[in-house]
């Protein structure tokens, strides 16, 4: 019998990354509900996980390579360990709010596995800034840092984003069902659990760590506002793009203050 805890671990790595983590969510409804709950307040800390992973390949590629080069090659690998999960929400995203009137047209447009001259825009737009940010930092000490902290952070603005926005009205989605199980226990509870992680940041650069959360604040209410407006409540894709937010907010906080 799997401790509730470690299947509540091995849930939020397999909701995250493509990492083959045994011992996950059940199939049975019931029973994901509760797994996912649980997994909830552990996705920042598998955020931070991810971040770590990439930092490591940061650093390594940097004795190797100059700063620009290991910034890419570690993006590189975390694209591939996620799943590129997040860059497929801001595609998706950007495609349907930049191309769409109504909600509905905005939905049609979101589903369309084809990618469109607005999502190549907005996530060539997202990827460039954040691996600028990550490039224009003094070291690769303080890129690696960078990346830990934004990892948390995405996820954690993730969590917050599903507490914020409602889910749209009559559909009834995985990014819906994971939502619902969201409370504002359990993200104080992630919070608290990966609460070394913001103190890593507040050591390593005390106003950028500050700044980031400010921007991370800033943006959900703005996005808040844009997703009731144009969709009436969120989807999958909303929370994805939130995470990928939070990594550029992050990386760039930390670019601002290096």
């Amino acid at each position: 019998m799997i401790p509730a805890w470690l299947r509540a671990a091995a849930t939020a790595l397999q909701f995250l990354t493509r990492l083959p983590i045994p011992g996950g969510a059940s199939a049975d409804p019931t029973r994901f509900e509760a797994d996912i709950a649980r997994a909830l307040a552990l996705f920042p800390l598998a955020g931070a996980l991810i971040g770590t992973l990439t930092a490591a390949t940061l650093w390594l590629a940097s004795q190797l390579w100059p700063l620009p080069l290991a910034v890419l090659l570690a993006l590189a690998l975390e694209a591939r360990l996620t799943g590129a999960l997040h860059e497929d929400a801001v595609a998706d995203l950007c495609d349907g709010f930049g191309g769409g009137r109504t909600p509905e047209d905005v939905l049609r447009i979101m589903k369309d596995s084809r990618i469109g001259a607005f999502g190549l825009l907005g996530l060539a737009f997202a990827l460039a800034l954040r691996a600028g940010g990550l490039i224009a930092l003094p070291d690769a000490a303080t890129a690696a840092v960078a990346l830990i902290v934004s990892g948390w952070a995405a996820r954690l603005l993730m969590l917050a984003a599903m507490l914020a926005i409602p889910p749209m009205p009559g559909r009834a989605g995985l990014g819906g069902s994971v939502a619902s199980q969201a409370t504002p226990h359990r993200l104080a509870l992630a919070l608290l659990l990966s609460l070394p992680v913001p103190l890593l940041g507040l050591w390593w650069n005390t106003q950028a760590m500050l700044l980031a959360l400010l921007a991370s604040a800033l943006f959900l209410a703005w996005f808040r506002r844009l997703v009731l407006r144009r969709l009436g409540g969120s989807t999958g894709d909303c929370f994805g793009f939130a995470a990928y937010a939070g990594l550029i907010l992050t990386t760039l906080a930390f670019a601002a203050h290096r």
